[in-house]
């Protein structure tokens, strides 16, 4: 088996062995977890390998992308200028930002946006490698486009164009670039997560591996797709080309490094697992020294606000969200009812529960598409935790 190193409390035992267990048949994974409990680190593991191309080893502060993970970190953001009083999530969106009101997008609201309802999860255009790198270029494409649907009235995953509602969001009304705003909240923690990757950490990154989960799985959908048809969903991920429907190839996509240096809010923060753990636990729990959500802002951002079945036909169970938060669903198994939280392609997991006061942060850059390596670790700690 592949050795672990790190710390486990007493009593959490059963967590780090399933964390070990994920390693099984997968010699060049690398990964890492972390769990606090009441802002107390219980778990800080880490083992496999960070870089299967010349063999260097996953270390206690390896970073990686997270991919969809980062949405959790955006609503965060999000949900603190809730409780700041700066941003209200029933108000609609073009009011902080008023080019939104292209093609009758004047009747979303910040939640509705934040939920996946907002009717642009992927751009009718196509676009560019430029454009993608770009921020403001992307906000405005996203501003422009005509919805896919009525806004409101159904949801489709926004698995990238999600990052630059939530980007503007957090820049108009809270009057700070996104990428500024994610440096000061990973900062109040102890760092080691970052929207936009500072050059002196690409030699640290891992570098991502796609499973043959995930690659069969992209080949069955290209299969059987029809070229009569637009295929919202791949739209979605690949942004018309962009991206690889993988998201990453062995020297593109998100494994290059000027696609982890540029702000792309949906998809692209690099962070440790100690990092992500020590964000999450602080929305729950004083965290060294910092409280970033108290519980009666909680109340309010983790609403049920969209379920059921989606726009575009996907396959049951379906997902559950919040104000951007993915909630335990039978689609995302977390603790409870009062988790939230979000994952990541591949595999990537991190939320927190108010009842338990955990903050959670599963990492791997070995990504698969059928993947039940972070349920087995919550399912694990779960029976310590209740």
């Amino acid at each position: 088996m592949t050795a672990v190193q790190g710390t486990v409390s007493t009593g959490f035992d059963v967590v780090g062995e399933a964390f070990a267990e994920a390693f099984e048949g997968l010699p060049e994974m690398g990964g890492a977890l972390a769990v606090r409990v009441d802002g107390r680190a219980v778990v800080d593991l880490w083992g496999g390998i960070a870089d299967s191309r010349d063999g260097r080893p996953w270390e206690r502060d390896t970073p990686t992308v997270v991919f969809s993970c980062t949405k959790g970190l955006m609503s965060i953001l999000a949900a603190r200028l809730v409780e700041a009083g700066r941003l209200d999530l029933d108000r609609p969106l073009a009011d902080i930002w008023p080019d939104f009101t292209a093609h009758g997008k004047d009747r979303v609201s910040v939640g509705d946006a934040l939920a996946h309802r907002a009717g642009v999860s992927a751009p009718r255009v196509d676009v560019t490698r430029a454009q993608l790198l770009d921020f403001a270029a992307m906000a405005q494409i996203v501003a422009d486009q005509e919805p896919l649907w009525r806004p409101g009235d159904g949801w489709a995953y926004h698995a990238l164009t999600h990052g630059w509602l939530s980007g503007e969001i957090v820049r108009r009304a809270g009057g700070v670039a996104p990428g500024d705003a994610f440096a000061a909240m990973a900062e109040a923690v102890g760092g080691g997560a970052w929207l936009g990757m500072p050059a002196e950490v690409a030699a640290s990154a891992a570098h991502l591996r796609v499973g043959p989960t995930l690659d069969a799985l992209v080949a069955r959908q290209a299969a059987e797709r029809d070229p009569a048809t637009t295929d919202w969903l791949d739209r979605a991920m690949t942004l018309g080309g962009a991206l690889p429907a993988t998201l990453v190839t062995a020297d593109d996509g998100f494994n290059a490094d000027d696609v982890r240096e540029a702000v792309i809010p949906g998809a692209g923060a690099v962070a440790t697992a100690r990092a992500l753990a020590a964000v999450w636990s602080a929305t729950v729990a004083e965290t060294d020294g910092v409280r970033l959500l108290q519980d009666d802002t909680l109340e309010v951002v983790t609403r049920e606000r969209t379920a059921g079945a989606p726009v575009f036909a996907a396959p049951a169970p379906w997902p559950r969200w919040a104000a951007g938060f993915q909630l335990d669903s039978e689609a995302r198994r977390y603790l409870g009812p009062s988790s939230f939280g979000h994952d990541g392609a591949g595999g990537q997991v991190a939320f927190a529960d108010l009842d338990s006061r955990v903050g959670f942060a599963f990492v791997t850059n070995w990504m698969e598409a059928d993947d039940p390596r972070a349920t087995r670790i919550v399912d694990a700690l779960r029976s310590v935790v209740g």
